[in-house]
């Protein structure tokens, strides 16, 4: 029987809703959107900074570097960026109507501010029993290692666990792990597979 549930956050519980402030930014900087995009998330820089070997703020001073931006100004940049980015209310809602009856748990590759931004931004941080960050464990997805620390933690047979996350190769590192995955591609498709997992009715 399944009792914890494991969210993925960037793609999954969080989305580009409105890429209109992403797809614009590039063009300040003489970039594509997946350029701009690859310089936040695929760097030698941003990969350090999510498994935890330098920090968030390192890494966006290496961003502004990169863009030949002033030093302090990562607020205006993020602004746009991230501007058109949402929380899913209602996977938000079905997570708060797990709790009690199941295991609710945060797995995210993140940098070392991702507790603040849980907190202080979408004030979310109490909704889940167990939160692991990569940058805290200095592990990231889809590395076999972070699915192990994550069994040994919650202390269950991985065929106990359900996993939810937007990258293919992440799921197919989890089922390889054992743990019951769905690849999510869409909040609809993602909560009426959620809903025949966890034998609920939506």
């Amino acid at each position: 029987m399944i009792k914890p549930v494991i969210f993925d956050m960037g793609g999954v519980l969080v989305r580009p809703e409105n890429r209109n402030p992403r797809q614009m930014l590039p063009k300040k900087f003489d970039l594509s959107y997946q350029e701009l995009s690859d310089l936040v998330y695929r760097t030698d820089s941003a990969e350090l900074a999510t498994t935890g070997k330098v920090t968030a703020e390192d890494h966006q001073q290496t961003i502004l570097k990169d863009l030949n931006l002033p030093s302090g100004s990562f607020s205006l940049f993020e602004d746009e960026f991230w501007g058109g980015d949402r929380l899913d209310s209602h996977l938000i809602d079905f997570i708060r109507g797990l709790r009690g009856e199941f295991t609710t748990v945060l797995l995210s590759n993140a940098w070392d501010n991702l507790r603040h931004l849980l907190s202080e931004l979408w004030e979310i941080d109490g909704l889940f029993d167990h939160i692991f960050i990569s940058a805290e464990l200095e592990l990231a997805k889809p590395d076999p290692a972070i699915y192990k620390h994550v069994i040994d933690k919650l202390g269950q047979d991985p065929s106990e666990l359900l996993f939810i996350d937007d990258f293919s190769e992440n799921i197919e590192a989890a089922r390889e792990a054992g743990i019951n995955a769905i690849h999510f591609r869409n909040r609809d498709q993602a909560l009426f597979e959620l809903a025949e997992y966890l034998n609920l009715e939506i």
